[in-house]
This record gives C-alpha cells, sequence and structure tokens, in this order.
C-alpha cells in the first residue's frame, strides 16, 4: 500500500472515540452483555476506579457510542447500552477478538 495516500483524520476520529484504558472493555462488556447497569460494569472491570468509570461512561455518551438510561426510583437505577453507532464498531472489536485468539494460539 502507498503510504503517501493515507489519511490519518479517519483513525485519528475513530481512535478518539475509544481511546482511554477502559472504553474497550466498557464496549466489550455492553457488546456481550446489551445492558448493563453501573455496579455490574464497575464489577466487571476489575481495578476501574469509579471516577475512571464516571468519566468514560460520560464520554462514551457523549460520543453516541453508548446510551445511559436512568430510571425515576430510590435507589437510583442507571442502565447502559450501545447505540447503532456503538453496535457499528462491534465488527471491529469481533476482528480484534478474533486475532488476539490466533495470536494467543501461537
Amino acid at each position: 500500500m502507498d503510504q503517501s495516500i493515507v489519511n490519518i483524520k479517519p483513525f485519528a476520529y475513530a481512535f478518539s472515540l475509544i481511546s482511554g484504558k477502559w472504553k474497550m472493555h466498557i464496549l466489550f462488556w455492553l457488546w456481550k452483555k446489551e445492558v448493563m447497569r453501573y455496579g455490574q460494569l464497575k464489577k466487571a472491570l476489575n481495578g476501574v476506579t469509579h471516577k475512571v468509570l464516571s468519566v468514560q461512561l460520560k464520554e462514551l455518551e457523549s460520543d453516541g457510542i453508548i446510551s445511559r438510561k436512568e430510571y425515576p426510583q430510590v435507589p437510583p437505577k442507571v442502565e447502559y447500552a450501545l447505540t447503532e453507532k456503538g453496535l457499528s464498531l462491534m465488527p471491529v472489536l469481533q476482528a480484534l477478538c478474533t486475532w488476539g485468539e490466533n495470536e494467543l494460539k501461537k
């Protein structure tokens, strides 16, 4: 491939949406479970702090990758799920999983 015709802008945009230590992990779990509450995500992401998880969820929501649904009850109930835009990223995530699986077999 001719390196001189590579456009960095689409890559930079896509990477900006998923960069962050936990974003791909969040997307993975929402892909597998479809809908998760905050506490379920925190438990699945063993080692993530409340602040980091909260910030990364807000960024993913702001970018239209995930949706946040809050139920008016006590205690508060909040659920997260992938949006259509987020679901459109899943073939990329699947390709990464396949690559990782193949590499682990070596």
